[in-house]
């Protein structure tokens, strides 16, 4: 018979319902009514937990880890090893309810996930199948039941796994695979190394991320995916691949492998299952050897349209209105990574025709759009945004887009094409799209220019969906709907939300890796150059004011505009608070 975890008795539930009400899971009214239940019903306290949904099942099994005093793991945040994933088939992982993830080699260690980390039989029977010795979890049941189907189903553990039994023979602890330099070129060739490279690859495209890191540790070398702007840790290498992998992706994107204390670029198209793109390489040297970063750039799948991308409403009506101008600068305002280039691609999608002459310089060309003449800047040919826009202007533009403002002569030069009958587009690092102002007088523009030349400048930041999979309704606390109805204002319609407000988060399923966020879409704040906002420029007004006056003139910030998103059930106020607080 199967050992079972100690039955918790009164004084126990006394105890756990503590730890719940000391993690703010439950008030003392709801613990002593559960206390109350036990000793009259004698069912224990998950039962009565489970039966009326009283905390989430993460929360449960966190508090239970406290009480049982077993280490707790989050499986969704925790990469896979394939060492360690090798040691069990998926058979006995699923009859147990467990998952390894995770391997030391010195100890000869191997760390396991199990529903229940107290079951001293099924601790045993795994030592004597992986001949280790077992450092039991505690997670999830769900979690285990996700991770299972995803680390051991066709898929990324399962693909290197196989590859590194091929690559990699036993090695002795401590000890690193010795590489003859004469023969690098065919260890790099060999089939598991590049079919370690394609899995990596392949399983970035159908997670739909946008940037692989390769990083090498003291020990380990871990595999990070960007998946709707979050890094997520999926995979954990064995040392000895490193140089080989690293040599591997090297050669793809044409870069010097025996170049090893230098940063490098390079560049290389992959395709898989029909779908092609193409990959940015940046490598750096490091403590630990070098580390790669492959950002990924889908040919397929063409530009989003301003409202895929979450402009909507008065925003959606001022960009549209300065768009449709031939004169005038529109600047696209936020932070590395808060989708401005994709903005613009959007805009320039919208306007671009025959009957117009669109040219843009790019560092780099992230989509190529047909129709529009576009150009990578080359520093190293003395090709930069300034000589660029300076050539530009002889080649009879309509349209100018130029990547980046980022010193003085760009932004002379942006100003006087946009003086001399050309509509430009630009992107510019500040916090908000008031910020921007300030920011181009610091560059040296001379605030007369600036009041007669800008037309219109977009503030954003991307913030991830919640997954239509499943999503479900809560009712969130009294701060919290207070929070959101200063924040708003008067664009706070109770008519259309009533009273009682209801928010929506993702619970994690199989559709979102159990995120609870699947896609991401944009919050914008759009600022119309006025009359009165153009006077205030040419006062050198602080940032502060000028946001006052263009809210005032109707102007809906970027937390606004993530409040009103929350309420509409796109997207999570953590998510907004996240991105969107400054």
């Amino acid at each position: 018979m199967t050992a079972q975890a100690a039955p918790v008795t009164n004084t126990s539930v006394k105890n756990l319902a503590d730890i719940l009400v000391k993690q703010g899971a439950l008030d003392i009214a709801q613990a002593e009514k559960i206390k109350l239940e036990n000793i009259n019903t004698g069912r224990s306290i998950e039962e009565i937990i489970n039966e009326g949904k009283l905390v989430s099942e993460e929360v449960l099994t966190k508090s239970k880890a406290e009480f049982f005093n077993v280490p707790y793991v989050d499986l969704l945040e925790t990469p896979s090893s394939p060492e360690a994933l090798a040691f069990l088939p998926k058979s006995v992982a699923q009859a147990n309810k467990l998952i390894p993830f995770a391997y030391d080699k010195i100890k000869n260690e191997l760390s396991v996930a199990l529903e229940n980390p107290l079951d001293l039989e099924v601790i045993e029977f795994v030592e004597r199948k992986s001949e280790a010795k077992i450092k039991p979890f505690m997670a999830s049941a769900t979690k285990i039941k996700n991770a299972i189907g995803e680390r051991y189903g066709v898929g990324l553990t399962t693909e290197v796994t196989a590859a590194l039994k091929e690559a990699v023979p036993d090695v002795q602890p401590m000890k690193t695979r010795a590489i003859d330099i004469k023969k690098l070129g065919e260890v790099i060739r060999e089939a598991p190394i590049a079919k370690i490279v394609s899995t990596l690859l392949e399983f970035a495209l159908k997670s739909r991320a946008s940037d692989v890191h390769i990083e090498p540790e003291e020990s380990k070398t871990r595999v990070r995916y960007r998946i709707d702007g979050i890094l997520h840790e999926k995979l954990i290498l064995p040392k000895t691949v490193h140089e080989a992998l690293i040599s591997r992706i090297k050669i793809l994107s044409g870069m010097k492998i025996d170049e090893k204390r230098m940063p490098q670029d390079g560049r290389f198209s992959f395709r898989s299952d029909g779908e092609e793109v193409d990959l940015r390489v940046s490598c750096l040297p490091g403590v630990y050897g070098e580390k790669i970063v492959m950002r990924l750039l889908k040919k397929t799948g063409g530009v989003p349209d301003l409202p895929e991308l979450g402009l909507r409403g008065r925003a959606l009506k001022n960009v549209e209105e300065a768009i449709t101008k031939t004169v005038g600068i529109i600047l696209v305002c936020g932070p590395t990574g808060s989708g401005k280039t994709t903005t613009l691609y959007a805009v320039l999608q919208r306007i671009n025709s025959t009957r117009v002459n669109i040219m843009t310089l790019e560092d780099p060309v992230e989509y190529q759009i047909a129709g529009v003449n576009q150009v990578q800047v080359n520093p190293q040919a003395g090709l930069t945004f300034a000589t660029g826009l300076r050539s530009f202007v002889r080649q009879d533009p309509d349209i100018i887009m130029v990547g980046e403002i980022r010193d003085k002569e760009t932004t002379d030069l942006a100003i006087q094409a946009s003086l001399t009958g050309h509509l430009v587009f630009s992107t510019l690092h500040t916090n908000s799209a008031t910020g921007a102002l300030p920011r181009l007088l610091d560059l040296g523009a001379e605030p007369f220019l600036l009041a007669s030349s800008i037309s219109a400048i977009i503030g954003q930041r991307v913030a991830r969906r919640v997954c239509p999979y499943c999503r479900e309704e809560y009712e969130p606390l009294e701060p919290v709907i207070e929070n959101i109805k200063e924040i708003l204002g008067k664009l706070f319609d109770e008519e259309k939300y009533g009273k009682k407000i209801k928010l929506f988060k993702g619970k994690g399923c199989k559709e979102c890796n159990s995120s609870g966020y699947l896609g991401r879409v944009g919050i914008f704040e759009v600022l119309p150059v006025t009359e009165k906002i153009g006077r205030l420029i040419l006062e050198r007004t602080p940032a502060s004011d000028l946001e006052k006056e263009a809210i005032a003139e109707g102007m809906i910030t970027m937390k606004q505009d993530g409040y009103l998103k929350v309420l509409e059930g796109i997207t999570s106020i953590e998510e907004v608070l996240r991105v969107a607080e400054s």
